[in-house]
């Protein structure tokens, strides 16, 4: 069996290479980048393709689709790099952070789509200053991808858990661990749907999302996994921003051994779980407050347990597609790691903890961001 393809999408803060302040200088990391040659763009057609984003304190990378997690791990550390060796030509860093630990003032990039977005969502726009990370699965239909779409709904809430990497807002601990996907909520569109069953019910529910006119456009669609526009993919959005390349590339593998699940259970004609949104919500609420230093909840069961007990589940539930990548011995060991060592927001409560300034929380992720 050829294994899916699969890629990844991060977004990065821009910061102040000394101090670790915001810059709002993505449009100037662009034109640095297009005027000096060597970091690719957007549309380039290569590995480390750097873009705008929503914020100018913000650029968004994105990998080439991969067929193995070397070389996925590879590819995220060389966009990674590219987008670090852009922004140092106009004296900028770049950091893995879903949110932005002191106080800013996010800076619109001047975009006619994202005027529009400002003007009509107020200030869920204008604090709209989060990094997330969208891991791209191939699939080979349409009917394919909604059918892994209504089967991976329960499965979504433990992957933002061990991504969680956003603990302060603001220069406040926000008591959470992933507070990203608090802000994040509150677009209309955003967070789990209920099944589909079909690739035309699929977009029935989004034409009738884009007629009640709450949403611009169908890039607003901002479900918790979706069939992208762009690519026969399937693209899932819940995970923070990971702190450490490793980490980005272990949320992909198990996205991936998620997906095939899904679609080998799809072929076989298992129904999905019947499991309600409303449940699924308050599942990713507490991966949202707890992260893995506390209770979650149990994807199959839907009670509270501990983490360690919905990492199991996770594992086994997606072992056999994992093991068939070749993946399963790696993503295992990461799992352990983090559940161990934490995921990026104890890591930086640690950074905040021992130094009391939020501007070294900034600089550590900086070091940690580009490390090999």
């Amino acid at each position: 069996m050829e294994p899916r393809t699969f890629g990844v999408e991060e977004e990065l803060l821009l910061v102040d290479p000394g101090g670790g302040g915001p810059r709002a200088v993505a449009d100037a990391v662009i034109r640095f980048a297009r005027e000096h040659g060597g970091v690719p763009l957007a549309g380039a057609g290569n590995a480390g393709l750097l873009e705008t984003e929503f914020q100018r304190q913000q650029l968004e990378t994105c990998t080439l689709p991969c067929s193995s997690l070397d070389e996925l791990c590879g590819q995220i550390r060389d966009v990674r790099q590219a987008a670090a060796v852009a922004a140092a030509g106009v004296d900028a860093a770049v950091a893995a952070l879903a949110t932005y630990p002191m106080e800013v003032r996010p800076t619109l990039t001047p975009s006619r789509r994202y005027r529009k977005m400002a003007d009509e969502y107020g200030l869920t726009a204008d604090e709209q200053l989060t990094c997330g990370c969208h891991v791209h699965v191939a699939v080979e239909s349409p009917e394919e991808g909604v059918g892994v779409l209504d089967r991976i709904r329960p499965w979504l809430p433990p992957l933002l858990a061990l991504t969680a990497n956003s603990p302060f807002w603001q220069g406040k601990d926000s008591g959470y661990a992933s507070w990203r996907q608090q802000v994040w909520g509150r677009w209309p569109s955003s967070g789990p749907t209920e099944p589909f069953g079909s690739a035309a019910a699929y977009r029935a529910a989004v034409g009738g999302l884009l007629a009640t006119g709450a949403l611009l456009d169908e890039g607003m669609i901002y479900f918790d996994a979706r069939l992208s526009r762009h690519y026969p993919t399937v693209e899932v959005r819940v995970s923070d921003v990971c702190l450490n390349a490793p980490d980005a590339a272990l949320v992909a593998a198990l996205v991936r051994g998620l997906v095939e699940t899904a679609a080998r259970e799809w072929r076989a004609g298992t129904a999905p779980d019947p499991v309600r949104t409303d449940l699924l919500r308050l599942a990713m609420w507490r991966a949202s407050r707890s992260g893995l230093d506390g209770e979650l909840v149990h994807p199959l069961a839907h009670r509270a347990v501990p983490a360690r007990e919905v990492m199991d589940a996770l594992l086994a539930h997606a072992a056999g597609a994992l093991e068939d990548h070749g993946d399963l011995e790696t993503v295992e060991l990461g799992i352990g790691r983090l559940l161990e060592d934490g995921s990026g927001a104890r890591r930086q409560r640690a950074v905040y903890a021992d130094t009391g300034e939020m501007s070294e929380v900034v600089t550590d992720a900086v070091r940690r961001t580009s490390a090999s």
